[in-house]
């Protein structure tokens, strides 16, 4: 989605940037593209660029929790215990609706219950001007269905669609929210 959302973005602003963890997907031609492997990177190079952003579209899952503490060498089985601590990674959206001044806002709910909730919740905490919510399992098919949430709490359901589709249909919501 992130990729689709990028591609849409170009068809109204020259300035895109494309933050991204690894993944085959090629990036759309015209986007600054910024390659991050870890969510630190990935909320580092978020924040150095979000000051100057009209918009930020949070469409990623990043990882909520890290190793607590990463092994230096190969865990062989035979001295592994079952055990791996966690620790929480940085929740980049929070702390992008915390740092917000004149930016759109908008992130993405992926759910496997309680999608109305759960994205009205992320919503009003995060303090997201739309967040586009949709099943967890949409990650890895070429379509999609999402409802848009904006402020208000009202929904606009779009149907299934091939995720270019969607994104444009995404972009087209955010606009006027930039005026």
């Amino acid at each position: 989605m992130g990729y689709a959302l990028a591609q849409a973005a170009l068809a109204v602003s020259p300035h895109v940037t494309l933050v991204s963890g690894p993944t085959a997907l090629v990036p759309p031609p015209g986007a600054e593209f910024i390659s991050v492997t870890t969510a630190q990177e990935m909320a580092e190079a978020v924040f150095a660029r979000f000051e100057q952003c009209d918009v930020a579209i949070m469409a990623a899952a990043v990882c909520d929790f890290r190793p607590a503490e990463p092994a230096a060498l190969k865990i062989k089985k035979t001295g592994f215990d079952g055990t791996l601590r966690l620790a929480p990674t940085i929740d980049i959206l929070a702390e992008l609706g915390k740092r917000r001044k004149s930016q759109v806002l908008v992130g993405f709910a992926a759910e496997t219950d309680n999608l109305e909730a759960n994205a009205l919740d992320k919503l009003k905490r995060k303090r997201l001007d739309l967040i586009v919510a949709n099943e967890a399992g949409a990650f890895e098919a070429d379509t999609n269905a999402v409802t848009l949430f904006g402020r208000d709490g009202k929904a606009e359901r779009l149907q299934e669609m091939p995720k270019p589709e969607v994104a444009a249909a995404i972009i087209r919501r955010i606009l006027p929210l930039t005026s």
